[in-house]
């Protein structure tokens, strides 16, 4: 008999979410965060999907409300002598545009060097694991709309990860049992399909 498989280690799934108030949101430690997302979110996928209301004419009544509110109180505000709607200074800061603009670029960066590896070096793992990825989308988004996907893309953040810490130990036993059984499939479609297929030496070796 084989040598037993070594149990993996508990991982701190809030560590690894990044801490703080996004990880303890999607961990339910801040059930009230948590519920007023999900019940939004419910509200919002309704309301688009099953009661038919167009996302342009609603955000442009949801605006005009806001404004006519803000407007109204304003003017009620100046005749009793109140204070002014609390308004924060509405402007995006340098830090955070260049910081979005860092992660675009490093995103960029990736996929091209994936295309690069792809075209340039011929690697027909990577080739086929992009190729899987993207048939695997096309088919998922060929079910469901946009609205519907980042719905569930919601829902599944808000379980997965509670679930997870929870049945941690059962679950990475699963998961140890499937990933043994796709290496093994993936060694043995690398054995007979890929190392057969003939690669030509790419330019720059020919150049060298």
């Amino acid at each position: 008999m084989g040598a037993p498989t070594p149990r993996p280690h508990r991982i701190d799934v809030r560590r690894a979410l990044g801490g703080g108030s996004v990880a303890d949101l999607l961990l339910w430690r801040r059930w009230l965060a948590g519920v007023a997302l999900l019940l939004s979110s419910t509200a919002t996928w309704f309301l688009f999907e099953r009661a038919g209301y167009n996302l342009l004419s609603f955000v442009a009544n949801t605006l005009f409300l806001l404004v006519l509110i803000l407007f109204l109180w304003a003017k009620s505000a100046a005749l009793l002598n109140r204070p002014l709607p609390p308004l924060p200074d509405l402007e995006v800061s340098e830090d955070s545009v260049a910081k979005a603009a860092d992660v675009i670029v490093e995103w960029i960066n990736h996929g091209l060097s994936i295309a690069r590896e792809i075209t340039v070096n011929r690697n027909l793992k990577l080739f086929f694991q992009v190729a899987c990825g993207l048939g695997a989308i096309s088919y998922i988004g060929s079910l469901f709309n946009f609205l519907t996907l980042v719905y569930i893309g919601v829902v599944l953040a808000l379980s997965v990860p509670f679930v997870y810490n929870k049945y941690q130990d059962h679950i990475n036993d699963k998961l140890c049992v499937a990933h043994s059984i796709l290496q093994k499939q993936y060694k043995r479609f690398d054995e007979c399909v890929l190392k057969k297929i003939p690669v030509p030496p790419s330019k720059e070796k020919k150049i060298e």
